[in-house]
């Protein structure tokens, strides 16, 4: 009877043990994420932003120094609608940063543009997000 005392103790502790560590690795997973959200950025255009500033940023965006894949919000591309001017620039101006951030591309566009940390995709037209 000595014997199973120490023994049903030592698994009681245990399984206390592992309650707490199932728990406490549940809020770890849930700082992570908010975390791993927060580092995750996009390029979008500024609402204060003015038609020219944007259109002018748009086509340095979308030309061949700027390097941007804008087919996606040509009139048949699945980000075409949208048909706005920030729109369609807030695009551009993502697939620009996303591939050239590495390298040291900015998101600035000449003030026209900001980092955000929401998602802009919307409906089929999915913004990218590179690592």
């Amino acid at each position: 009877m000595m014997r199973t005392f120490p023994t049903k103790l030592l698994l009681l502790l245990s399984s206390l043990m592992l309650i707490m560590i199932l728990a406490t690795s549940g809020s770890v997973l849930e700082v992570d994420r908010e975390q791993q959200q927060q580092q995750q950025q996009w390029c979008v255009a500024s609402d204060k932003a003015t038609d020219e500033g944007l259109q002018e940023a748009l086509d340095w965006a979308c030309s061949t120094q700027g390097g941007a894949n804008c087919s996606s919000i040509q009139p048949s591309g699945i980000c075409f609608l949208p048909n706005t001017l920030k729109d369609h620039a807030s695009f551009a101006f993502n697939d620009y940063w996303q591939k050239f951030k590495g390298q040291g591309g900015t998101c600035d566009f000449k003030g026209s543009a900001l980092l955000v940390h929401a998602d802009p995709s919307h409906d089929l037209c999915a913004f990218p997000l590179l690592p």
